[in-house]
Order: structure tokens, then C-alpha cells, then sequence
């Protein structure tokens, strides 16, 4: 595990939510089941193997150490978790985790829960994503925005802060929603979102009559089963997405699983979707550095055509 010590050893003081060493990028050998974030002020190491007590012993050494070079006062927080053929353990390792615990990125503010379940509510890995939104509304103040799955609603609050007139969230788990909603309130957005907990495909109809959009953003599961399977989902989706866009919108679809490439996505717009056309891939934040990029989370742009008329017209 020297590559993570190492990583430890030489990280800053961080102040945003964010990766210190990603293991499965497949860049560090031995290392590919760990992953080190954090979400100041604890710190999160997960594994996706079982850990001995001295590796643990010696991730809390190094923290300790580190923080005494980093901060006056140091008071280490940290929390442990493996994740091994379908099991969870999660451990709080030494000091406390805030309630509520807080975490804040490009000025934005998120609510993360690290003791509970896998999905913490906040994920690091779509920064450069989330960035992207930002950019892209500040540029196109007032537009209207579909964020599907949208999870605890960080797309919608990045959004909103850039000038977006009103997002429509989207996302089956109600409390993925209460969470979102407190998100929205820490930022001080108290109007312009709705949160629509419905299965995205039995309310399509609802979706459809409260377009049309100018961004629409898709960040599924790769796998949820009985929910969103993207081998075959994904399909349905992009089958459907003509149905919703304004001339000239935009269209991120996201995903997140190492088995399936950029190509998966492309083919899929080709085929289901010709009208749009492929603007570029967002690169994954440095932290988030593979081996394999097409293993890594995809996140593409496309655009709709200016007009109707012209997505009639054949090539």
C-alpha cells in the first residue's frame, strides 16, 4: 500500500470535496481496491477488499502525521469502509463526523452522509461535469434544464447559481430528493427547481409535457436492478430523447461503467438520436487519472439542431 501512504504523505490540506488517491485507475499495482476522499473535515478510505488491521493501523499513522504537518491544531476524523461481494462495512475510525456534515465545492454546498450505505449523496468523480453545467449556463442564462437521475440534485444547484431559469429533477428515490432539496436550501435557492420522485420511464408523459429543454443531463446507475439496467436502458432513453429537446439545446449523458466505452454511447446516439452531433468528452478531474480512460466515467456533450425543420431534413 506504499502508493497510498505515499499520496497521503504528500497531499494539501484540502478544502473542497475530492479524491486524494484512486486506486482503480489501475495506475498504482497493489493498490487498485483502495480509494482515499475527502469530504473535509473526515476523511474517507474505502476498500473493495477485506483490510488487515495493520494497514489500517498504518493509513491512521499517516494521516496523523500528515495533518500535524498541515494544520495547528489537528483533529483527525476518519472513516473506513469495504465493500466485498456485496457487503458493507463502515467503520468511524477515529474522531467524530459532523451532523450535519457539509461539504462545499466551487463555492456550492452539498449535504454527504458517510455512515450510511454506499452512496454518500455527494460524488467527486463529476466535478469536471458539474464545472461543464456551470460554464455552459452562464453562457445560456435562463435556460430551462432536465436533470434525469438526478440523485441529491448537484447538477440542479450548479445550475441554478448559473443563471438557469427553472430544472426539473427527476429521480425514483424519495430520499435522494428530501436531500436534493436541502442542497437547493443551503444555497439559498429557494425557487426555479422542481423534484419529481417518479420512475423516469412510467412518468415520460410528465417529463415530456414540461418540456422542452434546453440542457438535459443524464447521470444513471450503470446497474440498479429492478431500476436501470444500461445495456438495455440507456436504449430506451435515447430512443425517447428526440421528444424532448428546444433547437439548439444540449444534451450530457453520463456514464459510469468500466465494461462499457465511449464507443457504447456513440453508437447508441447514432442510431437512436441522429440529429444531435457530438460537441466533445469532458475530461474526469486529474484526481480521477486511469490506466484505461474508456474504463473511466464517460460524460459527453451533444447538441440538438437549431431548428426542427432541420432535424427533418435528410443528410
Amino acid at each position: 500500500m506504499h502508493a497510498l501512504l505515499n499520496a497521503i504523505a504528500q497531499m494539501a490540506l484540502p478544502g473542497d470535496a475530492q479524491r486524494i488517491f484512486h486506486g482503480r485507475g489501475g495506475l498504482h499495482p497493489g493498490c487498485e481496491h483502495w480509494a482515499l476522499d475527502a469530504f473535509a473535515p473526515v476523511w474517507l478510505l474505502t476498500s473493495f477488499q477485506p483490510s488487515a488491521e495493520a494497514e489500517l493501523a498504518s493509513v491512521h499513522a499517516a494521516l496523523g502525521e500528515r495533518l500535524q504537518q498541515l494544520a495547528p491544531e489537528p483533529t483527525l476524523n476518519w472513516v473506513y469502509q469495504c465493500r466485498y461481494k456485496g457487503q458493507t462495512e463502515t467503520r468511524l475510525m477515529a474522531g467524530a463526523v459532523p451532523t450535519p456534515h457539509v461539504v462545499t465545492e466551487d463555492g456550492s454546498r452539498y449535504l454527504v452522509h458517510l455512515l450510511k450505505g454506499q452512496n454518500h449523496g455527494f460524488f467527486p468523480d463529476m466535478a469536471q461535469g458539474r464545472r461543464w453545467v456551470r460554464a455552459h449556463v452562464a453562457q445560456h442564462p435562463g435556460i430551462k434544464v432536465l436533470n434525469l437521475f438526478s440523485y441529491t440534485c448537484a447538477f440542479s444547484v450548479v445550475a441554478l447559481r448559473s443563471g438557469a431559469k427553472q430544472v426539473v429533477n427527476v429521480d425514483m428515490s424519495h430520499g435522494a430528493m428530501a436531500l436534493g432539496q436541502k442542497n437547493h436550501q443551503l444555497n439559498g435557492l429557494s425557487g426555479g427547481a422542481s423534484f419529481w420522485a417518479h420512475d423516469i420511464f412510467s412518468t415520460w408523459g410528465k417529463i415530456q409535457r414540461g418540456g422542452p429543454y434546453d440542457l438535459i443531463a443524464i447521470d444513471p446507475p450503470s446497474f440498479q436492478k429492478g431500476s436501470f439496467v444500461a445495456t438495455k436502458d440507456y436504449a430506451r432513453l435515447l430512443r425517447r430523447l428526440p421528444e424532448l429537446w428546444a433547437p439548439g439545446g444540449h444534451v450530457l449523458l453520463c456514464l459510469n461503467a468500466p465494461e462499457l466505452d465511449t464507443a457504447f454511447l456513440q453508437a447508441l446516439m447514432v442510431e437512436l438520436a441522429p440529429e444531435f452531433s457530438f460537441v466533445e468528452r469532458v475530461d474526469n478531474p486529474p484526481a480521477f487519472a486511469d490506466a484505461s480512460p474508456q474504463r473511466a466515467l464517460k460524460v459527453l456533450v451533444y447538441q440538438a439542431p437549431a431548428s426542427y425543420a432541420a432535424a427533418a431534413t435528410p443528410a
